[in-house]
């Protein structure tokens, strides 16, 4: 069956009439600022004490836009007689931005939790050189990070948690139970072994 002549733009002048007639959605952005999604993928935040420079996220960088440098210091024993130990301590930690394609494989692979994900996306540069962001700026953008959503009251309790739970139930119960007095002798006068005489 051919189509009506016209019938394409009919229905597109009826598209236009129906929009015209509703309120437009346009944000008045930067003036209003928008309304961004819980899980927003914005720029990278540094908390730096919980970095061991592992590198685990440098290495597993698809784009190699992470620099870390660090060195090794050297701590004194606990102990006396004890060995003195060495950990790395972080010098540099830097992202470049004009790199990132933001897939969060670093946030991923962090197995100490030093990096997260801030909604913050204004950070545009004149410079492409100023967009490869040190420490100090990632350890600001890290106070803009939201806090985790709160668990689904519905869903099942972690494995962990209830792994924990039931050891100290036991403990509990352990500890609740009285103790019953050993039955035996009776320890009262007795007499004396060899006899009478």
């Amino acid at each position: 069956m051919a189509p009506i002549p016209g019938s394409g733009l009919a229905k597109g002048l009826a598209v236009t009439l129906r929009t015209m007639t509703k309120k437009t959605v346009t944000e008045q952005y930067p003036d209003v600022q928008p309304d961004l999604p819980p899980r927003t993928r914005g720029v990278i935040g540094l908390f730096e004490e919980n970095c061991t420079v592992c590198m685990l996220c440098a290495r597993e960088c698809p784009d190699w836009c992470i620099y870390i440098d660090s060195h090794k210091e050297t701590v004194p024993a606990a102990a006396p007689g004890g060995r003195e130990r060495s950990r790395n301590v972080l010098d540099r930690f830097a992202i470049d931005f004009s790199l990132c394609m933001y897939c969060g494989i670093c946030i991923e692979v962090c197995p100490f939790d030093a990096l997260f994900w801030s909604p913050e996306f204004e950070y545009a540069e004149t410079d492409i050189r100023d967009l490869t962001h040190e420490r100090d700026k990632l350890r600001e953008w890290m106070w803009t990070v939201p806090a985790p959503p709160a668990l689904d009251p519905a869903a099942e309790e972690p494995k962990e948690i209830a792994a924990a739970r039931k050891t100290a139930e036991k403990l509990a119960a352990a500890q609740a139970e009285p103790t019953e007095p050993q039955s035996g002798p009776s320890t009262g006068p007795t007499a004396p072994e060899g006899g009478t005489s």
